[in-house]
């Protein structure tokens, strides 16, 4: 059989680092070991059962088996701006301002090619979601890296970057509460964004993906709440996290009006929106019962706690995360974070995320996900115990 090249944009794509992860874990499951893996970022929780009565009944409906409208039904859009209101106290024109997203991996991997020639600029933080390099790479584009280091607490120090680095840049991805490092932004960090975005002509693209997931009674901040950003960027929300529907793939873009007119011309020659039923199930989502929401947080700061309370325990020196559902954890001396995540594979079966795989910055830690039970986190600290790694403390 013959075989065709790839095209060169194909090949630029970078490495898909978590497919190897899970085929290491596959391997290690296959040699019949139990594995806790706390590696990937995929909920463990259901879907709450009044969203799911809501796709069901909407299944039902011969309306949704004919395509829906191309840039989503006005329903759904309508319900993202109410959403946005009762939350964070934004205005949005469910017109103009919103565009629904096939999860917000789809738009972050579309919008560097809706704004960004090839040879310019991307802003990109470093460590990252790998899946901001994956936009980079179609869009032939070159990447800037924004260093996220423990004294700045995860955040870009922007005074890092030169003049000719800005005036170069196009766009900014950021996130927060941040995958891998689970730290949070201040709105004083967002006004500084706006007005350095503004100065030089770059649109901020904020990765709200963990939007309702922060610690301690502290509600993480909308991006879109800050004076001016709409002007300058936009805000990507996915009910993967805030309402268990990974699977789902539902998302969405809000924010600058250019730049959402930008993403649905993209999608106008790519799709024709989301199956209706999902949209309707989005709409129960964002204006049904919310207590679902406060439940699913109370549960991941539970087990928040216990991870990092019996790590602590155990000798080993962790930091808990301020949001998301992720702990950023430095190896120990004399590790890399691929060695040491091969050693807790390997030896204590269980699996974590090798910090190097999201960036150069990234060394040093590894990513553990709270997507597991209690026990199970428990169980795991036990493992790690036996492997004799830290001294206990007192």
């Amino acid at each position: 059989m013959k075989t065709f090249p790839f095209a060169d944009r194909l090949d630029s794509l970078p490495k898909q680092f978590f497919a190897e992860l899970t085929s290491n874990v596959q391997r290690v499951m296959n040699e019949g070991h139990d594995v806790i893996n706390l590696g990937q970022g995929n909920p463990d929780r259901p879907t709450p059962e009044h969203i799911v009565e809501s796709l069901k009944a909407a299944a039902e409906n011969p309306l949704n088996h004919r395509y829906s409208p191309f840039r989503g039904m006005s329903s759904f859009k309508e319900a993202v701006a109410l959403f946005y209101k009762r939350e964070y106290g934004v205005e949005l024109d469910p017109d103009k301002e919103v565009a629904i997203l096939f999860g917000g991996k789809a738009g972050l991997v579309e919008i560097p090619q809706c704004l960004v020639n090839p040879g310019e600029s991307v802003l990109v933080p470093d460590p990252g979601y790998p899946d901001y390099l994956s936009g980079v790479a179609l869009a032939e584009a070159e990447m800037k890296l924004m260093p996220l280091l423990e004294e700045n607490d995860f955040l870009p120090d922007y005074s890092r970057l030169s003049e000719a680095e800005l005036d170069g840049s196009k766009l900014m991805f950021l996130n927060y509460p941040n995958n891998p490092t689970g730290a949070v932004a201040t709105p004083a960090f967002f006004e500084e964004t706006v007005k350095l975005a503004s100065s030089h002509d770059i649109c901020v693209v904020h990765d709200f993906a963990y939007g309702a997931i922060g610690f301690e009674g502290k509600r993480p901040n909308s991006f879109l709440e800050t004076d001016g950003a709409k002007d300058v960027g936009i805000e990507i929300y996915t009910l993967s996290k805030t309402y268990n529907m990974a699977g789902w793939r539902v998302g969405f873009a809000v924010g600058n009006e250019s730049v959402i007119e930008a993403i649905n011309l993209m999608q106008d020659h790519m799709y024709v929106s989301l199956f209706g039923a999902i949209q309707e199930a989005a709409v129960t989502a964002l204006l049904g019962p919310q207590e679902c929401v406060q439940e699913q947080l109370e549960t991941y700061e539970s087990r928040r706690n216990a991870l990092i309370g019996g790590l602590r325990s155990i000798g080993w020196d962790v930091d808990a995360p301020e949001g998301s559902f992720f702990a950023w954890l430095k190896v120990p001396a004399g590790f890399t974070s691929m060695e040491f995540s091969n050693l807790l594979l390997e030896k204590a079966h269980v699996a974590v995320a090798p910090g190097i795989g999201f960036g150069d910055h990234g060394e040093g830690y590894v990513r553990v996900g709270l997507l597991t039970s209690e026990e199970r986190l428990q169980e795991a600290v036990k493992r790690i115990e036996n492997l004799h790694l830290f001294d206990k403390r007192d």
